[in-house]
């Protein structure tokens, strides 16, 4: 009998008929026979090694070797070698062959015709562009991908289609699967709402749909799944509502609850706090308010990060032994950081960045030895950093340190340094004073170190090159002083360097070309010197350098421009000298436009990643450093000469040119036009002479514009926007605006004319010409009005009403 369906979509599927050939009698006869020899066979093979393996024994003892067997299977005890003990061992053995062939041999039944169906109509529905489930084919259960049956019914009990690029409706096929316990959709990009008939699967006990583009709410159907062990729902982003009340009643097999960054609102239902067999809760990344309350559950995970609780940090008494993670960053937490969160011995991951926490860390709190993450950034935490934070310092196995952006004063204190597993250290935008303590070049597995923003003094020690495994060190914006020290080059790993903004002088040592993994190298605002040395041509990976506001002097060298992943070079106001460098201009695929698309960000991010050991498994944890800068060259106030390069205005990646302050001479290249990306042009204050080019028409992205002060002729561009720019032609005695009826207008600039905005009255605005000509009408016509007519006289010439007065 075939079985037929209708036709969804543009893609309808026949579903295969189950036929039942005049073989199969047979087929099934000679199955039956062929197991039935197999079990024969296992029976006749177990009785026979258990008289041999009987009779060796036997033998063994006879040759007296129980000495040598009773150290290591303590022959002696055996029984004598005997007819009914033999006949006793061999029944034993057949039994465990019965009962092995049994359970490794059982056939596998047909995937049930109804299940089968389902699933075909649910593979109709969807999208697929990777043909993921083109094996959905036949009738043998374990060749259907992501489907698991019940070998002794043919049922489906279990659908898992994780990450496998699905899209469209999630057909409601699925709630005829009866059987069905685990069903994972997970990590795809299907949409619409829930199923409401989900509530039918009596026996679900897994249910995720998390990473879709679901919307809408929770079904009310769904509390009758009462074997529900897990609820899956994270990153729908469009998910929401209200948490549902009714999630209270699972009390008894519920242990997983996932709704983060969804859309759910209002406070959290009571009894969500007395679900007895809840260990995971994850409501993170949702729009929930209220106080925040205990937990009377002996939770493992508990996330409530970026929502809009209340109130003050509890001391989660019922999971004190149990709690491992407990994340409450980006709410509205007040209150200090109490002391009995130290009595959560099992805690490996604690956040509370971004509230409003305040007073300084009690010397009381000490973590156990498990603390993998302590995050307090972004509150009002005041007084001295911890100088104990576990209870053990030297077993402690904390990863991740980050302290920064509060109000914390005083020195370092070296018990930081004695946190051997420390990967990430964050103390920047603080009030520390003092000197970088020595010996954090104990800290050998340190990856990441950020001080920036604080009232560090002293020089840079010489013992962080210890952290030989530092990708990120970030001391800027403090009062640093000293020289960089050539033995930095020992931080071959280093991939981002920070020291702008300090007083740090002398040269950039030639042993600095060392670090050759060196991506973002700012060394801007200090009191360097010298000339630029062949040592950054060997960071052949750098993305950003800024040398700015120091005292570098020298011609700049030819090989400035020919690093292939420059993203932004700022040389500014320095003593440079010579002519700017004719070369290599092609080299960067930032500047030549080659590795990003129109319109994308440019922003550069480099995650650095740590593992770390915690709860049993090996977690990943991450932080990032985001570079936002625009694609650019900055050379202004320094003292070049010479003319501007042609090649340098033909990047058409550039988004920022700054040459302002110099002695340069020449024309502005016609090839300016070439340079659409380009948002920033300021050419000011030097010598450039000739024309404007009309192919700067062609800047669109054009936002500021100053070529002020230079010996520029002729005329000034027409377009309104170039006349946005406040004093953008100052300086410039031959500029001449083009008015046709009063002649060329040298050194005159009005905000607008007539000829200058042609073509544009369609943006609202109106010519000079036009204004004064209608200024002019009115009047005349009122005057005529006035004297012409007595009723109009006499209406503008009475006197005021009293009652006005």
């Amino acid at each position: 009998m075939a079985i037929s369906k209708k036709n969804v979509g543009s893609h309808p599927e026949r579903i295969e008929p189950l036929c039942i050939t005049p073989f199969q009698p047979l087929l099934s006869f000679f199955s039956a026979l062929s197991f039935s020899f197999l079990r024969l066979v296992s029976v006749t093979l177990s009785l026979s090694i258990s008289w041999i393996f009987y009779f060796s024994l036997c033998f063994f003892k006879s040759l007296k070797l129980s000495s040598f067997m009773e150290e290591r299977g303590r022959v002696s005890d055996l029984p004598a070698c005997k007819i009914p003990n033999l006949l006793s061992f061999s029944v034993i053995l057949l039994l465990l062959s019965f009962n092995f062939v049994a359970a490794a041999q059982e056939p596998e039944l047909d995937l049930q015709v109804e299940d089968r169906d389902s699933l075909l109509r649910f593979r109709s529905s969807i999208n697929d562009p990777k043909q993921s489930l083109a094996r959905w084919v036949g009738f043998k259960c374990s060749n259907w991908t992501g489907i698991a049956c019940e070998n002794r019914t043919g049922r489906v009990v279990s659908i898992n289609l994780r990450s496998f690029n699905l899209s469209g409706l999630i057909d409601s096929s699925l709630c005829q699967l009866s059987m069905l316990e685990t069903l994972i959709l997970s990590h795809n990009n299907f949409s619409g709402s829930i199923p409401a008939c989900f509530g039918n699967l009596q026996g679900l006990k897994t249910l995720n749909l998390g990473n879709n583009a679901l919307r809408g709410g929770v079904p009310d159907e769904l509390m009758k799944l009462r074997q529900l062990e897990e609820l899956v729902l994270r990153e729908n982003y469009d998910l929401g509502g209200p948490i549902p009340g009714w999630i209270g009643n699972f009390s008894d097999k519920l242990r997983k609850l996932d709704l983060g960054m969804n859309s759910f609102r209002g406070e959290i239902s009571e009894n969500l706090f007395y679900l007895e067999s809840l260990k995971y809760l994850d409501i993170s990344n949702n729009l929930l308010f209220g106080p925040l309350r205990d937990f009377h559950q002996t939770l493992v995970h508990l996330n409530l990060a970026s929502n809009g609780f209340s109130g003050t940090v509890p001391c989660f008494f019922s999971a004190a032994q149990s709690l491992t993670v407990l994340n409450l960053a980006n709410n509205s937490i007040v209150g200090g950081i109490p002391t009995c969160l130290s009595a959560i011995k099992a805690l490996t991951e604690l956040k509370l960045a971004f509230n409003g926490l305040k007073y300084g860390i009690s010397p009381m709190l000490m973590f156990s030895d498990k603390l993998l993450v302590l995050d307090l950034s972004y509150n009002n935490l005041s007084g001295s950093l911890p100088t104990k934070i576990a209870e053990t310092t030297e077993k402690s196995g904390l990863v991740l340190l980050d302290l920064s952006n509060n109000l914390f004063s005083g020195e370092i204190p070296l018990g930081i340094t004695e946190l051997k597993s420390l990967q990430g250290l964050f103390l920047s935008h603080n009030l520390l004073t003092g000197e970088i303590p020595a010996r954090i070049g104990n800290l050998t597995y340190l990856q990441a170190i950020d001080l920036s923003y604080n009232e560090l003094s002293g020089s840079i020690p010489l013992n962080i090159v210890g952290c030989f495994q530092l990708l990120e060190l970030k001391l800027n914006n403090n009062n640093l002083s000293g020289e960089i020290q050539p033995e930095l080059d020992a931080l071959d790993s280093l991939k981002i360097f920070d020291i702008s903004n300090n007083k740090i002088s002398g040269e950039i040592p030639l042993t600095l070309a060392g670090c050759k993994s060196l991506e973002i190298v700012d060394l801007s605002f200090n009191n360097l010197t010298g000339t630029l040395n062949d040592a950054i041509l060997k960071w052949s990976n750098l993305r950003f350098l800024s040398l700015a506001r120091n005292n570098f002097n020298g011609v700049l060298p030819n090989w400035l421009f020919s690093f292939e992943s420059v993203q932004s070079i700022d040389l500014s106001g320095n003593n440079f000298s010579g002519f700017i460098p004719d070369g290599n201009f092609n080299i960067s695929s930032y500047f030549n436009n080659r590795q990003v698309s129109s319109g994308s960000s440019r922003t550069y991010e480099l995650e650095i990643k740590v593992s770390a050991n915690a709860a049993g498994g090996n977690n990943e944890l991450g932080f990032s450093y985001n570079l936002l800068s625009a694609v650019g060259i900055d050379l202004s106030a320094n003292f070049l000469h010479g003319e501007i390069p042609v090649g340098l205005f033909g990047l058409q990646g550039l988004e920022y040119l700054n040459l302002s302050y110099n002695y340069l001479v020449g024309q502005i290249p016609g090839s300016l036009e070439k340079m659409w990306r380009l948002k920033t042009l300021d050419l000011s204050h030097n010598s450039i002479s000739g024309q404007i080019p009309a192919s700067i028409s062609g800047l669109r992205d054009l936002t500021f514009l100053n070529l002020s002060y230079n010996c520029l002729s002729g005329f000034v561009p027409r377009e309104q926007r170039f006349w946005r720019f406040p004093g953008a032609f100052a300086g410039n005695p031959d500029l001449c605006v083009d008015l046709t009826s009063q002649g060329c207008q040298r050194g005159n600039f009005p905000v607008a004319s007539s000829r200058m905005f042609e073509g544009e009255r369609d943006e609202g605005l109106i010519s000079f010409t036009a204004f004064y000509v209608s200024a002019l009408v009115s009047f005349y016509v009122g005057i005529i009005l006035l004297c012409c007519s007595a009723r109009v006289r006499k209406y503008i010439l009475q006197p005021l009403n009293p009652e006005y007065l």
